[in-house]
């Protein structure tokens, strides 16, 4: 009981007492302006980006791409309309979110010589750079403040010009255009002549929502952006409804068809027909776009129907299991190298994976005039993946099973399809080590790709990641498919890692790489296989010089139950272990589930590539003294009949305990100045780390998701729902054990996050149990960015945050209270 002494009156007392928690509320609730990190780290934000670069037809010449950098935050907040998951800007009825590129160039490879390219828009918005199959001309298009438009470049006289005044629909995805393969005439959505405008939003509504299902069942991932109600089906229609047109070079536009909401429009390689995907009612609310209704059909180039391939209905009932997909025809393609042949995939298990079975897919060809019954291609234990094509004589096809983990391949004979199909891979798609690479192709004079091939037509060449203890090594082989035999014509070799990209001239063995090491940075080299000889054609400057001279190491360490982990170190520069001491250290993380103990343990980075510092990466912090461990292993696996899940908060410690121990062996490392991080699944592992363990000083959790019981029917690589498995859902779930998060954590999220499962409510339900069980915190929302930031003034408060957090509970930890440690099984 309070005595009241003379003077004070109670009231006054609890008036003053209020006032001061509601300051302190006020004051925890501020809102912040945007802030800038130590000019340390601005400076590598705002560093250039290295361009990028498009090899023409002809393999004479390649358009540079320069990239601007940043946009700003008010280019973030434009106006958006979210409709079956689609994010459009209603202003310019293009995608929302777009990197654009700034300005092209042209550089010819023999002589390395750049050349201008006039009339280009200014500024430039450029997006879908595209060479005609002739390489005389480039397309592309330009977004400005109300419309996205298609350009043209003249390769020959090095100009550019608008096409056409009637602008493009871009708002399904995708590239609004293709070439023809004539290189005079385009494809291209175009927003319907005499449009009206947006529906409007009624005042009031005309009814309640209503949803009904009837006993079928109709699982669903956690999606967002769905439509809500009649009018977001109204404006779906309005915004993506486009008009197909064949748009010559001198700007001639010849409609094609009656305008409809078209999802594919793509020509055979003869000129002669149109593939159209055309999505139709009724839209559904509990899944996006790509699973709504759809007529597969083959036009003539006047719009005439040819042949209707398939009419698939909304493709809402199919299983969650891992493997499964919509009954009828999908994958529906053109074949390279053919006139005007179709192939696609249909499911013979129901498209349901949990089905056992021995036929699973059976691939179909039709070919032109499309009159004849499909001819099936292949049957397949697995399901398909998709087919590279040569000719009548060789195709490659490939399959994947995920309870497996397989993958497979078939040499297939497309000219005789009875002939059996002769299997020339069947491996772990997770054991890197034995990954022989994939085909290298060339661009046909229809602009269509094809594999490489040399001899009697079946030696073809493979180029690869080439994993390996010692890192990734790429590679290419020449391959005879006839007598198996394989013979290695080039290999990166230390200390540089070197990506083969194309082969300029097969015959000549010249073959185009990217080539960089730790301190250079990558840039594009023609190497002649039979001479040994280099030739640089690029010259792009490093972006960070500051950071040249830091260093870099891959680093081999081992759980506890002796599974062999790794992770990418690096140091600032001009650190010296012995007179420095000890560093501060952020380790930054992803994990990663596997069926196979030996899988999990293989090396997956190189120690010779680039050290690439963009605003994302944890390296920035090199910057600020820190030690840097990138992407230390953190597998969790699930051998036999286990599921890597069952134990996965016991191997998540495991693997964090190792790299902690490993580093402070080292004597790199502080183990009491140690922080976490991730983003994403990322951001759930880092909470899970500080819910489980007391290896790390804080953490840094970003756009993450910590309640498994709001993504019910799966998450990650957890395809059991939590009906069937509500105790793993529990044990997952940070937010179950916010009690027990006695270190500090930093929750960063975009407020306009579409990722599936990982909606914004996630943090703020997760920061709501933290603060409630006294736990020290700090949430931060980012206005109008998605999962990814995009916005200048968003990334660069996002690292003054986390400098900040970093600085007060990292390099300079508070003093620790005493209480008491958790365990595995107790709560702390």
């Amino acid at each position: 009981m309070i005595v009241p002494q003379r003077g004070f009156h109670p009231v006054s007392f609890f008036s003053l007492f209020l006032l001061a928690v509601l300051a302190t509320v006020a004051q925890a609730e501020e809102t912040v302006s945007y802030q800038r990190p130590p000019e340390s780290i601005a400076k590598i934000i705002d560093a250039p980006w290295t361009p990028r670069v498009e090899v023409g037809p002809d393999k004479k010449a390649m358009l540079v791409l320069d990239y601007p950098g940043l946009p700003g935050i008010a280019e973030v907040a434009m106006p958006e309309v979210r409709l079956a998951g689609l994010r459009i800007n209603p202003r310019t009825n293009g995608p929302s979110r777009v990197w654009y590129h700034s300005d092209i160039r042209l550089r010819t490879i023999n002589d390395r010589t750049e050349h201008t390219i006039t009339g280009l828009p200014s500024p430039a918005n450029i997006t879908d750079v595209t060479w005609s199959p002739d390489g005389g001309y480039v397309a592309f298009a330009h977004t400005t403040g109300d419309q996205v438009q298609l350009w043209l470049i003249d390769i020959a006289d090095r100009t550019a010009r608008r096409l056409m005044d009637q602008p493009l629909n871009a708002a399904n995805g995708g590239s609004p255009f293709r070439w023809m393969s004539d290189s005079r005439t385009l494809v291209a959505r175009l927003i319907p002549d005499g449009r009206p405008t947006p529906p409007e939003t009624p005042l009031a509504p005309s009814g309640p929502n209503v949803q009904e299902n009837l006993g079928g069942k109709t699982p669903a991932r956690t999606y967002q952006d769905l439509l809500e109600n009649p009018h977001d089906e109204a404006l779906f229609e309005f915004y993506t409804s486009s008009q197909i047109a064949l748009v010559a070079i001198d700007g001639a536009i010849t409609p094609v068809g009656k305008p409809g909401i078209f999802a594919e429009s793509s020509p055979s390689p003869d000129n002669r027909y149109l593939l159209v995907e055309t999505i139709h009612r009724p839209f559904s609310y509990t899944v996006p776009a790509e699973s709504f209704p759809r007529t597969i059909e083959v036009w003539d180039t006047t719009g005439r129907l040819v042949k209707q391939i398939a009419d698939l209905p909304l493709a809402d009932r199919v299983p969650i299991t891992f493997g499964s997909v919509p009954t009828g025809p999908r994958d529906v393609s053109w074949r390279a190298d053919a006139d005007a042949t179709l192939y696609w995939a249909e499911a013979l298990d129901e498209g349901d994976a949990a089905i056992e079975t021995d036929e699973r897919d059976r691939v179909f060809m039709l070919a032109a005039p499309f009159t004849a019954a499909p001819t099936p291609l292949l049957t397949i234990d697995v399901r398909f993946a998709g087919i590279e094509w040569a000719n009548d004589n060789l195709a490659l096809a490939s399959g994947w099973w995920w309870k497996t983990r397989r993958t497979k391949t078939w040499r297939i004979y497309p000219g005789a399809p009875s002939t059996e199909p002769a299997v020339i891979e069947d491996r772990s798609y997770e054991d890197r080590y034995t990954d022989p690479g994939s085909p290298m192709s060339t661009r046909t004079a229809r602009g269509t790709y094809v594999m490489i091939t040399a001899g009697d037509g079946s030696t073809i060449f493979l180029s690869g990641t080439g994993a390996s203890s010692e890192g990734n090594r790429p590679f290419v082989d020449q391959y005879d498919l006839s007598s198996g035999e394989k013979t290695r014509l080039f290999r990166s070799e230390a200390p540089f890692y070197e990506s083969p990209l194309d082969f300029l001239d097969v015959e000549k063995r010249l073959l185009l790489t990217r080539r960089e090491s730790p301190d250079e940075p990558p840039n594009y080299f023609q190497r002649d296989l039979r001479h040994n000889d280099l030739k640089q054609i690029t010259f792009f400057l490093h972006p960070t010089p500051q950071l040249k001279d830091v260093t870099k190491e891959l680093v081999k360490y081992t759980r506890h139950d002796g599974v062999q982990l790794t992770g990418t170190l690096y140091l600032p520069p001009k650190y010296d272990p012995k007179r420095d001491g000890p560093l501060p250290m952020l380790m930054w993380a992803y994990p990663e589930e596997y069926k196979s103990a030996d899988a999990a343990g293989q090396v997956k980075d190189s120690p010779y590539r680039f050290i690439r510092v963009s605003w994302s990466s944890p390296l920035v912090w090199l910057a600020e003294g820190y030690a840097v461990l990138d992407n230390p292993s953190m597998p969790i696996i699930g051998e036999g009949d286990a599921e890597p899940n069952d134990s996965y908060i016991e191997q998540l410690v495991a693997d964090a305990q190792a790299a902690v121990d490993e580093m402070t062996r080292r004597g790199i490392a502080d183990p009491k100045r140690i922080a976490v991080g991730g983003h994403s699944y990322g951001a759930f592992m880092t909470a899970n780390l500080l819910a489980h363990s007391d290896l790390f000083a804080a953490g840094i959790a970003r756009s993450g998701a910590y309640n498994r019981t709001l993504t019910p029917f799966g998450f990650q690589s957890e395809e059991r729902t939590f009906w069937q498995a509500p105790d793993i859902y529990f044990e997952m779930s940070p937010f179950m054990h916010a009690q027990r998060v006695n270190e500090p954590i930093l929750l960063i999220h975009g407020e306009a996050d579409n990722n599936p499962g990982t909606y914004p409510m996630q943090t703020e339900r997760f920061y709501a149990a933290l603060k409630g069980h006294g736990a020290t915190a700090r949430m931060v929302l980012l206005p109008h960015e998605s999962h990814g930031y995009r916005a200048r003034e968003s990334v660069m408060h996002v690292l003054w945050e986390m400098h900040r957090w970093m600085e007060m509970y990292v390099k300079n930890p508070p003093q620790a209270e005493p209480g008491a440690v958790k365990s595995m099984t107790g709560q702390g």
